[in-house]
């Protein structure tokens, strides 16, 4: 009630004003109007009457006085829990009316903004005040403007504004009053920011296009579009650049603004860039809103290279890289295809092994053996043309699929493929002659699927290597245990060394003039626990062929160094003993360090070993001289075994550093042949005198051959007149007994 009391503080006044008006008013009317009775009654009444109304007028006054002040306070309390400001300006009278909301945007209070009206223009920050100036030109021709810019918090920080100004105007024209309201949009900024920098920054290209154009592409779409700048490509139709039928399943698939279909597109695709070019590019697009319109966000990368990868992969999968022909996968998926639709025909599998080809590989490197491969791959599809599918294996083994044929046919085709081998394969201005063994299955005679044929195929392969090399051979089912005893051999090979089956028998090599033992020769030997003894010319081919001869050939020289250790301090008088070491041996990297801590490991001098190598050594002379004279300086004896047999020069004999050299066994037999009379032998003996080499014969068995062999001044013997290879007691106990001259 106090408080409606206090609200009608009026009300006394306009009582008291009703009365003396009222008693004028009777006062008056009486002297007008004297003849009309009751007057002042009447008076009275309309005072009684009108004081209610005017309480009720009253009341009803203040409570819209209320309301109004409690609206306004509510609006005020609004904004002050807003981060909006208003500013308010009479330019007329300079009022100025700000709320309480600049406080929390500036960090400055009320008073300060009051106090100085410029103080809003002084914190901008120095970047920004273009933005001002601008803003303030177009606020001066009427506009309403909207301006972001920067301002500097008294603490330095820096936040963003959005200020909308909305000017009114005079008829002159000049501004009466402005209106502005103030929002912080720093976060919106910042994450704009962001935004704009992970765009700018992907290295994916990503582009906005909306009304049939480019809106907007970031620094990694226009580079990779060939262009200097965003200029050259925003605007631009993406037809430019994007096949129609892309544009048009992109348009199916996120639809228009007038049916908007939401779905997320991943393509892939050739863009064309501004040079021309064409480059792959991996897309996914995306229906948007931009700029209040309906678009397509793109999001793509260059994936040329991946591509080009792909396409490599694709092909090394089916194709050969040396030689460019289809490989065992191609070859495999042609043939299946061909079972698959020519049930009815005549199928031929030409499985080819080049022969000899190991030894070129392994003596003048596998550059020169590439390049024959080569041309050996050439030659083939001259042969074959059009009549079959040509194709590597791997290595130096080929595979010919030939559709559609006959037995006759085949053999014609086999006759074109020999004859292509009968002439040289020449590289750097020098010959090399290589052979192949072929071997044939039929289908459906041999086989009706795949892995059979090309079984049987290999099978008749190593049968045309049996039969003397160079030549063809049909399957035959009596040809599976060649193949057979070959594949058991091999396996078996490859576990002989950790089941310990290797063991060394020694042969004597006797001097012809004392009849003293003056070195030993280790040979090995492979006792099989289900076959027994195999013989070396069986199983080193195979150890040859695949590679087994490296590790096998480190263990014949440890044995053999470990016995002759084991001799010398037995104290059996010192001499060499020798060790056969094979092309690829030579031709390890680790051959000379193993050497060396073979002999380091069981204190052997190194001219207790001597090592027997072979001719074809010649043939990569580089690599040739550098190890036999590592090898003379540690100190090792060397000496060329079957010398005759192979590629020697006589030119470069001359100057490896060799000590010795052997005759081989098929010269000395020619020693009893009356035809020759040991004419070649004799040339030999003679030569290696010549030249200041130590001369040994192998293969010494009657005594004829010894007594020429003597007469022609023969340093050395070996072979089964003195004795056959034993095991190392037998020979320790020969040595035991050493006995002066020749046995009979």
């Amino acid at each position: 009630m106090r408080r409606t009391f206090t609200n009608y503080r009026e009300l006394p006044i306009l009582i008291f004003c009703l009365l003396f008006f009222s008693e004028i008013l009777g006062i008056v009317g009486t002297r007008l109007f004297p003849t009309v009775p009751y007057l002042n009654f009447i008076t009275l009444m309309i005072l009684f009457i009108t004081i209610p109304i005017l309480v009720y007028a009253l009341k009803d006054l203040n409570i819209k006085e209320e309301a109004h002040k409690h609206d306004k306070q509510r609006l005020r309390n609004i904004y002050d829990t807003l981060d909006v400001a208003i500013w308010s300006h009479d330019m007329k009278t300079n009022a100025l009316f700000i709320t309480q909301g600049i406080e929390k945007l500036y960090g400055y209070s009320s008073e300060d903004f009051y106090h100085d009206k410029t103080l809003w223009k002084k914190v901008i920050y120095p970047d920004d005040m273009q933005v001002i100036a601008e803003r303030e030109e177009r606020l001066a021709e009427g506009e309403a403007v909207t301006s972001e810019y920067r301002i500097i918090r008294p603490g330095g920080e820096v936040r963003w504004i959005l200020d909308r100004g909305f000017p009114t105007m005079d008829d002159n024209g000049k501004m009466v009053f402005f209106n502005s309201v103030l929002f912080d949009n720093t976060d919106r900024k910042e994450s704009e920011g962001r935004y704009r920098s992970l765009v700018e920054m992907s290295p994916d290209i990503i582009a906005v296009v909306s009304l049939q154009k480019v809106e907007y592409i970031n620094e990694a779409g226009w580079k990779l579009m060939g262009a200097t700048s965003p200029k050259e490509i925003i605007g631009q139709s993406p037809l430019r650049f994007v096949p129609l039928r892309i544009v048009h399943k992109i348009r199916t698939k996120v639809g228009t603004l007038d049916n908007p279909r939401q779905e997320r597109v991943s393509i892939e695709f050739q863009v064309k860039r501004l040079d021309g070019k064409t480059i792959d590019v991996e897309m996914a697009s995306t229906p948007i809103l931009y700029e209040g319109r309906f678009a397509v966000q793109i999001v793509g990368r260059d994936i040329t290279d991946r591509k080009e990868a792909e396409k490599t992969i694709k092909t090394m999968a089916y194709y050969d890289t040396l030689t460019g022909l289809p490989n065992r996968n191609s070859f495999k998926k042609h043939l299946n295809d061909v079972l698959t639709f020519q049930k009815d025909k005549m199928l031929a599998v030409l499985f080819l092994d080049l022969d000899r080809f190991k030894i070129i590989n392994d003596t003048k490197g596998h550059t020169v053996g590439d390049l024959i491969l080569q041309k050996v791959a050439h030659r083939l599809e001259l042969a074959i043309r059009n009549d079959g599918f040509v194709s590597r294996q791997g290595g130096d083994e080929f595979i010919i699929l030939l559709d559609d044929t006959s037995k006759e046919k085949v053999r014609d085709i086999c006759c074109q493929i020999l004859n292509q081998f009968a002439k040289p394969f020449e590289v750097d201005v020098q010959e090399f002659f290589v052979t192949t063994s072929i071997g044939i299955s039929l289908y459906p005679d041999d086989a009706m699927d795949e892995e059979s044929l090309i079984k049987y195929a290999d099978t008749a392969m190593y049968q045309a290597k049996e039969r003397g090399k160079n030549n063809y051979q049909f399957y035959s089912s009596n040809l599976n245990g060649v193949s057979v005893r070959k594949m058991e051999l091999e396996t078996r090979l490859r576990k002989a060394l950790e089941k310990n089956q290797f063991l060394l028998h020694y042969q004597p090599q006797v001097s012809l003039k004392t009849g003293e033992i003056v070195g030993i020769e280790a040979l090995i030997r492979w006792q099989q626990p289900e076959s027994g003894f195999i013989s070396p010319a069986e199983f080193i081919p195979l150890a040859e062929e695949t590679g087994l001869i490296v590790p096998i050939g480190k263990w014949v020289l440890r044995e053999a160094c470990k016995q002759r250790k084991a001799w010398s301090d037995a104290g059996i008088p010192d001499f060499p003993i020798a060790v056969n070491v094979s092309v690829r041996q030579f031709e390890d990297e680790d051959f000379i360090h193993y050497i060396s801590s073979v002999l380091n490991e069981f204190t052997l001098d190194a001219s207790m070993l001597e090592l027997e190598i072979t001719e074809s050594i010649m043939q990569n002379l580089e690599r040739s001289f550098v190890i036999l004279n590592q090898l003379k300086e540690l100190g090792i004896l060397l000496s060329i075994d079957d010398f005759g047999t192979g590629y020697s020069s006589l030119s470069y004999l001359n100057h490896l550093p060799i000590n010795k050299i052997k005759i081989d066994k098929s010269f000395v037999n020619e020693i009893s042949n009356r035809a020759s009379q040991g004419a070649l032998v004799k040339t030999i003996i003679d030569m290696g005198l010549n030249l200041n080499f130590g001369v040994v014969a192998e293969g010494i068995e009657t005594e004829q051959q010894l007594e020429f062999l003597k007469k022609n001044a023969c340093d050395t013997g070996q072979g089964y007149f003195f004795s056959r290879p034993l095991p190392a007691d037998e020979v320790g106990a020969i040595l035991e007994k050493q006995k002066t001259g020749i046995p009979s």
